[in-house]
């Protein structure tokens, strides 16, 4: 038998609001380490975004290299992947790669090409072992890829998904040549699969719209399983069990305030379909939104739900993180005051007030709702400026080439 564990999305050094998530990112990777370790773990594989941002700071970096060097220490022989994903550069991934590599870790930031342009396939092709350092599987670490990563000149109506199918076939090609008959094919991906469910605050699509998602037909049908990073809400690809997103580590907005999140164990036996079980992540910070989920509340219903709280007195960096909903009639100047008061009395970090005016016909259903620039996505923006300058909705055509310039600057330096 393989163990793998499967996760993705960490974003090291994530802020929320402005809150560092670093203490909460510690206390994942230190489970995930008792974990491997107590399950006797063979591989881990990081399917893209390991950092928040395409320049991470010093500390994110350092809490990923820590955890690698304690990873090579506990588990000496861990088989470990990392490859890129949309927020991260791949360059800044692959740049320490040899060192990394001598290690025993495997890091993908992005394809490659020689001289000549061709691909270098050779460093996505990574054998998996099991205790007894027999190779049991191999797997095609495909990183995150942008539009000019995809082959040119084809014919196909959608040129973007022909050049991913061109891709993941050749890959696939690449592993079989690699693979005895006894040895498993596991793929990676960083993308957005069609009917794919998004946490609508935190994520960041790859490309707008559904034209641009992914069929599963992607993935040829002898791949023993399929791990994907981008979507951080854990789940299977439609119903395929052996095609899935891990999701993220820890909650990324206040979406996610009630989502359980989780890694992926994968245990694959010769002959057998894949077992899969979620390995529940504990959350080492909570996060509160009054009221709970996504409606608003009155503003003395609010302060009424504070004042009944029960909470711990932890120190500070452990303290809940919380937002406040509120509906409102008519705005109040004296919103920010009566909410401290209330929260000065209490072990909690405020991070978010936000309101929804329900002006004098008070139905739930004609709230309008403040929105901050950073829940936007970059195409909203765009969309909105240009609906205010042509009174007009932006074409498709056009929609379709600012996706391709935001891809084109998310993960350079």
């Amino acid at each position: 038998m393989l163990r793998i564990f499967h996760t993705a999305d960490w974003h090291l050094g994530h802020h929320l609001h402005g809150v560092s998530r670093q203490l909460e990112h510690q206390q994942f990777l230190d489970w995930l380490l008792d974990e491997m370790h107590n399950k006797q773990a063979d591989a881990l594989i990081v399917a893209g975004d390991i950092f928040d941002s395409a320049n991470p700071s010093s500390a994110a970096q350092s809490q990923l290299y820590d955890f690698l060097v304690k990873a090579r220490t506990r588990l000496p022989n861990l088989d470990i992947i990392l490859v890129g994903g949309n927020h991260d550069s791949a360059s800044r991934l692959d740049a320490p790669s040899p060192i990394l590599n001598a290690l025993g870790v495997t890091v993908v930031g992005g394809l490659s090409r020689g001289d000549q342009g061709n691909i270098d396939w050779e460093r996505l092709l990574v054998p998996l072992t099991n205790a007894e350092s027999e190779i049991k599987a191999w797997c095609g670490a495909m990183p995150f890829l942008r539009n000019a990563d995809l082959p040119t000149g084809e014919q196909d109506s959608d040129p973007l998904i022909s050049g991913m199918k061109t891709l993941y076939a050749e890959l696939f090609e690449k592993l079989q040549q690699k693979a005895g008959n006894a040895e498993s094919l596991i793929l990676t991906g960083h993308c957005y699969m069609v009917n794919g469910a998004v946490s609508e605050l935190s994520e960041r699509k790859i490309l707008g719209g559904n034209q641009h998602a992914l069929p599963v037909e992607l993935f040829p049908d002898d791949i023993a399983y399929v791990a994907l990073g981008h979507l951080h809400l854990a789940q299977r690809v439609g119903a395929n069990e052996h095609i899935r997103y891990s999701g993220s580590p820890i909650p990324l907005s206040f979406d996610e305030t009630d989502y359980s999140h989780q890694v992926v164990q994968v245990d694959i036996r010769a002959g057998q379909p894949v077992e899969t079980i979620a390995v529940k992540i504990p959350r080492s910070v909570q996060l509160l939104r009054i009221p709970n989920g996504k409606d608003f509340a009155v503003l003395s219903d609010v302060i009424g739900q504070l004042e009944n709280l029960t909470l711990d007195d932890l120190p500070i960096e452990q303290r809940p993180l919380l937002e406040l909903r509120i509906r409102l009639e008519k705005p109040e100047p004296g919103l920010r005051q009566q909410i401290e008061e209330v929260i000065a009395k209490l072990p909690v970090r405020l991070l978010k007030v936000s309101t929804a005016y329900s002006g004098s016909e008070k139905n739930l259903a004609d709230l309008k709702i403040e929105e901050r620039l950073e829940e936007l996505q970059p195409l909203d923006v765009f969309q909105r400026c240009y609906q205010n300058k042509y009174d007009k909705e932006a074409p498709d055509a056009m929609n379709a080439l600012f996706n391709e310039l935001v891809e084109s600057l998310q993960g350079t330096e």
